[in-house]
């Protein structure tokens, strides 16, 4: 499993300077894009959150965690709900606002959890850690119950891993 995540990794891209001057942008669409790393990551995923309590829902931050949302959702025979950028869900339940390390952003999630449903949440990149609290928030506004954050990749001089201390977090490429 492992020489699987490592091929994986290597599919993954740097780009400097992206989305502006000073950031270095980690381009996993790559990774998503292979048959075989998309399998080892949301299998590497899924089992590890599968122990008890587990999860009923997989919450999955836009845009890429969409992704990895719906696989690990489909490998592990639950539903999947996304988190959103503020304005395109038609019928937003909770908001959230945060700082990115380059910028501020909103979050929305629609009342599709149902009340004390366990969810795991999932993103590409954990940065500083404010839109997976974000999420963890508006996770918990319409009465889920957060088991546990999972990233495939940190840039870890932004203090993500520190923001989230007290949650489960898995770092699938650490």
């Amino acid at each position: 499993m492992r020489s699987d995540l490592d091929r994986a990794l290597e599919l993954a891209r740097m780009i400097p300077d992206y989305p502006e001057p000073g950031v270095l942008f980690r381009d996993l669409a790559p990774v998503l894009a292979d048959g075989q790393a998309l399998k080892a990551i949301t299998t590497d995923i899924a089992d590890r959150f599968s122990d008890a309590p587990g999860f009923d829902v997989v919450a999955g931050i836009e845009a890429r965690g969409f992704i990895l949302a719906g696989a690990v959702a489909v490998h592990s025979g639950c539903g999947a709900v996304s988190v959103r950028k503020a304005g395109k869900l038609p019928a937003p339940a909770a908001s959230a606002s945060y700082d990115l390390e380059y910028g501020s952003a909103t979050v929305e999630v629609q009342a599709d959890v149902q009340p004390g449903a366990r969810v795991l949440i999932i993103d590409d990149v954990l940065a500083t850690g404010g839109t997976a609290l974000a999420a963890k928030q508006v996770i918990e506004a319409i009465g889920g119950e957060v088991v546990g954050v999972a990233v495939l990749c940190e840039v870890p001089e932004l203090g993500g891993r520190q923001a989230l201390s007290g949650l489960d977090l898995h770092i699938v490429f650490e």
